[in-house]
């Protein structure tokens, strides 16, 4: 089978074919219709492209251009000139020999051995058979494809051809060329100097601080002795706190608390009569008494003395702590003296004071029209508020000297205390308290002396007393000879300067007991005798 193109670059026309007639038209050669090695209209390389380019187009053009004469894509082979001479004879040009030919390494080159003969009737071809065919890759038809490296050039990196620029000096790249090398070194020279200030400062600052906080710092503990004495506060507080009670009465939504002493070990507790007075009158009520270690127990009420705002009730309590009571009669003003009890419900609280002054009759007040609560009492100036009537009142050896009953508010005299603390409380002396209680516990009464008349405080400018407003028939004022208008200001050696003291003095007797009084009758004194 013959190639389209042949080594020698001819074109073989294949229209060299029979005529319809029968006749055989022989192919000629004649100038390509199309363009020829590149160029229109198969013209020649003319002398514009005579600078290095014509010995290479010559040889593209010998290599694949048409033959002359060649109109069609295919022509028959022209008769060799010499028949001896192998086909292909002309060398290659060096585009195709790189193009097609065999490695310049290899033993055997691409082209066919030019030794070996072919004649034009040859129907073998030696070189395409055989072992050495066989075992040649290049000459064997059925030899497997086989995948190549890429054809990449190897080579380094490209070199880098950016053209660099002159390099830019600090002042340059931060300020351009508008600030002078001098301002830029006074602008270095302030900013240290800022620098430095501010490190001094921070410096100085945290100096200033550590001396204020100081994180490892702990507190050094001391064991120091503590002064409590015989006699002390503490010391009286921790004796007689226990023995004195919280006293809670309920009735329903109402009620009230209060505090009491315990005077005996049976469980029977001094307090004031308007502290239970709730529980006697109302008998849905409840009494109960709340001790400083938090035991309560319920109460009964023993007996009651409202023309003294005394009561004494009763708990059930096995071994309770016992108050130790006093003398009233020892005290003087000045006498340092310890108020303990509930106020406002809290339990065990104390407060301290002085001996304000003796003796001092105050009127409580009333709760019925027929009683007329008067108490010659103690005045103290440690704070008692609401809740602290029925506590003790102690002396500096803790023995219980007065009953906490009142203080004096800018209202008056009030039992309650809903006023607040002054600094003028009031207590029921212990030894008036002793007395009543005694009777209380063992009768359920007590049974006050009485004068037979009603009195009402005057004054005539230089002397005071109390003036007699009128006398009960038959009673020991009537007996003695006392008259309306009179004025009493004297009970035996105790003067009498209102109506509340002739009442608190007379209670210091007992019945059957005879005073001697002191009257003012028509400007004249008199002297008279009454039996209670």
């Amino acid at each position: 089978m013959s190639s389209p193109w042949s080594r020698n670059a001819t074109t073989e026309r294949p229209d060299a074919s029979p005529a319809d007639d029968g006749s055989t038209t022989e192919p000629t050669t004649e100038p390509a219709a199309g363009p020829t090695n590149g160029h229109r209209n198969g013209r020649p390389h003319t002398d514009h492209h005579t600078n290095g380019h014509t010995n290479g187009h010559a040889d593209l053009a010998s290599d694949f251009g048409r033959p002359a004469g060649a109109a069609g894509s295919f022509a028959d082979r022209p008769a060799a000139a010499d028949p001896s001479a192998p086909a292909g004879s002309r060398e290659p040009s060096v585009a195709l020999a790189g193009a097609f030919g065999r490695p310049s390494d290899a033993a055997e080159p691409l082209q066919r051995p030019r030794e070996t003969p072919q004649t034009a009737g040859d129907t073998g071809d030696d070189f395409w058979a055989g072992d050495a065919a066989t075992r040649d890759p290049w000459r064997d038809p059925e030899a497997a494809v086989e995948l190549g490296a890429p054809a990449v050039r190897e080579s380094g990196p490209e070199p880098d051809r950016r053209a660099t620029g002159p390099r830019l000096s600090a002042r340059e790249l931060l300020f351009g060329r508008r600030v002078a090398p001098s301002a830029l070194v006074l602008l270095t020279v302030l900013a240290l100097a800022v620098g430095a200030i501010g490190g001094v400062v921070g410096h100085l600052t945290a100096e200033g601080t550590d001396t204020i906080v100081d994180p490892g710092a702990t507190l050094a503990q001391v064991d120091a002795g503590k002064e409590r004495p015989a006699g002390s506060v503490a010391d009286v507080a921790g004796r007689v706190v226990p023995a004195v009670v919280s006293i809670e009465v309920r009735s329903g939504t109402t009620g009230g608390t209060g505090s009491g002493v315990v005077v005996d070990p049976r469980g029977d507790i001094v307090t004031n009569n308007h502290v239970v007075s709730l529980a006697a009158t109302d008998p849905r009520a409840t009494l109960e008494a709340v001790f400083a270690s938090g035991v309560r127990a319920p109460a009964q009420i023993v007996g009651r003395d409202p023309q003294t705002d005394i009561a004494v009730i009763k708990v059930n309590v096995a071994d309770p702590v016992v108050a130790q009571l006093g003398r009233s009669s020892d005290l003087r003003v000045g006498d340092g003296v310890i108020a303990i009890g509930s106020p406002l419900g809290l339990a065990g609280t104390v407060t301290t004071g002085i001996v304000s002054s003796l003796r001092r009759p105050v009127r409580l007040d009333a709760e019925t029209a027929n009683v007329n609560p008067v108490i010659d009492a103690i005045q103290t100036d440690a704070a008692i508020n609401p809740g602290n009537s029925g506590g003790a009142l102690v002396d500096s050896t803790g023995a219980v000297v007065g009953i906490n009953t009142a203080i004096r508010t800018l209202g008056g005299s009030d039992s309650s205390g809903q006023g607040g603390s002054i600094g003028l409380g009031f207590a029921i002396p212990i030894d008036d308290v002793k007395v009543i209680a005694e009777s209380l516990i063992r009768t359920g009464s007590f049974a006050h002396t009485d004068l037979g008349v009603n009195a009402k405080s005057v004054t005539d400018g230089t002397s005071d007393g109390a003036q007699i407003l009128n006398v009960v028939r038959g009673g020991p004022a009537s007996r003695a000879g006392v008259l309306e208008g009179d004025v009493i200001t004297r009970v035996d050696e105790r003067p009498i300067a209102s109506s509340d003291e002739l009442v608190v003095a007379i209670r210091e007797h007992r019945p059957g007991d005879t005073v001697t009084l002191g009257v003012v009758r028509g400007g004249r004194p008199l002297s008279l005798q009454a039996q209670l």
